[in-house]
């Protein structure tokens, strides 16, 4: 009960960030509260709730991964060759940018966990390639895809959020029920704790990092596809830094870089948290610097946060 306490309490303690962040940014600007904002803010996170979801799972068990901006690259890129080049429907693409997805993180665990290799270099590793990958599929060109993709970040007729959005929450859903309630979240939560006393407890311990590195791989291919809905276009420069809103959100919502703990419904939070700082610095007209310093101050200051939290 103290866990579930303890979890509660952290909820908590997010939601009342989350809020605190948009009544002052509401505050110093005068538009932030509005109804377009907030739908606006809602429909840019789609890719990131996607990734975070992934994230969360493999760093319970103990691993990272750098590379999920340059596969959003690659499998972004992937989408416009299939739709523009190869003349494939949405359906097609969408079902080629998560296969590729999949495969990418598959190699990513075969490596680290078969190799016994830190997934740290292995992924920074991937991260060069899917992205010299992106240009040479695309030719070092954005694909303009259009109408054919942009329906799934349109808001819904009536609402003010898109069906990328509400994909987003199922998967997050699910995400989070695997965690609590499937032998596979108990198994990742096991490893990540301690991977000696696992296997001691006779956990097949690579057989649930393989499958974490594999999810996130195909969550981030779908991210991919929602950011081209975005955009309207697959770029190849996509996903810049896009690990490290991931890897903030995650770890602001809780999620421990040493694994054994983590929850899929804090690190939505810890999104909504790092999405609402970033529009509001937008609107108070904060340089992409000034973003990027804040960024990694929250990171630092969420790490530092984890370990006093593992000392008390």
């Amino acid at each position: 009960m103290r866990v579930r306490a303890g979890q509660a309490s952290d909820l908590v303690v997010l939601l009342a960030v989350w809020a605190g962040l948009v009544l002052l940014f509401g505050e110093l600007s005068a538009g932030f509260l509005s109804s377009a904002t907030l739908g606006s803010v809602a429909n840019r996170i789609p890719a990131l709730l996607l990734t975070a979801t992934g994230m969360t799972l493999l760093m319970v068990s103990g691993g990272i991964d750098l590379s999920v901006g340059s596969v959003v690259g690659f499998c972004g890129a992937m989408v416009g060759v299939a739709m523009v080049d190869w003349h494939l429907g949405l359906a097609g693409a969408i079902g080629a940018s998560i296969l590729l997805g999949l495969a990418l993180g598959g190699v990513n665990g075969l490596v680290s966990v078969k190799l016994r290799l830190p997934s740290f270099i292995v992924t920074l590793g991937m991260l060069e390639i899917a992205r010299g990958l992106a240009f040479l599929a695309t030719h070092s060109q954005t694909k303009y895809i259009g109408s054919a993709v942009e329906g799934i970040g349109t808001p819904i007729a009536g609402w003010i959020v898109s069906p990328a959005f509400v994909v987003a929450l199922v998967v997050v859903g699910a995400g989070q029920a695997l965690l609590s309630y499937s032998v596979l979240g108990r198994h990742l939560i096991a490893v990540g704790a301690n991977i000696e006393a696992a296997a001691i407890a006779g956990i097949p311990v690579d057989r649930p990092r393989l499958w974490a590195h594999a999810l996130l791989g195909g969550l981030t291919g779908l991210a991919a596809v929602f950011n081209c809905s975005r955009l309207g276009s697959a770029d190849p420069n996509a996903g810049v830094g896009f690990e490290l809103s991931v890897i903030a959100a995650v770890v602001v919502g809780g999620t421990s870089l040493l694994g054994g703990r983590g929850s899929v419904a804090k690190s939505f939070l810890g999104v909504l948290i790092v999405a609402t700082l970033e529009a509001g610095l937008v609107q108070l007209g904060a340089s992409e610097p000034v973003k990027r310093v804040v960024t990694g101050l929250v990171i630092v200051s969420a790490v530092l946060a984890d370990s006093w939290r593992r000392r008390t």
